[in-house]
């Protein structure tokens, strides 16, 4: 299950866990991604928290953990390459993963169509 977040974050589901990463919009409203910092593993975010940075050649700008959960892998690849971030945000380029605590959460973040709607695609 894919939901989204009004600050631009895309949380893939998947039983306990959970990928996140920052939207296509996001990215291309950042630029060209020029360093990423990522969350320590056993990490524990809060929902709406900061939990990652990403910076580009315009501004840094916070990621926010979209539910609560424990960070269990974060993308190293990042790390040496940010710019995957730009060039592929929904699937090479995730940022984290958490073990999920309370997925009652998920429930206020948006489907797909619900954010195209808030940034203006049909």
């Amino acid at each position: 299950m894919l939901k989204f977040t009004r600050d631009h974050e895309w949380i893939l589901i998947e039983n306990d866990s959970a990928t996140i990463g920052i939207t296509q919009h996001a990215q291309e409203q950042l630029g060209d991604l020029v360093f990423v910092q990522l969350p320590k593993p056993g990490a524990m975010l809060q929902a709406g928290g900061a939990a990652a940075v990403v910076e580009s050649v315009k501004a840094a700008s916070d990621v926010y953990a979209p539910v609560n959960g424990e960070v269990i892998e974060v993308n190293q690849a990042l790390t040496d390459n940010p710019a995957l971030v730009n060039s592929d945000p929904m699937k090479a380029g995730w940022l984290f993963k958490l073990k999920v605590s309370d997925r009652s959460q998920f429930d206020k973040l948006m489907d797909e169509q619900a954010y195209k709607s808030m940034i203006g695609q049909s």
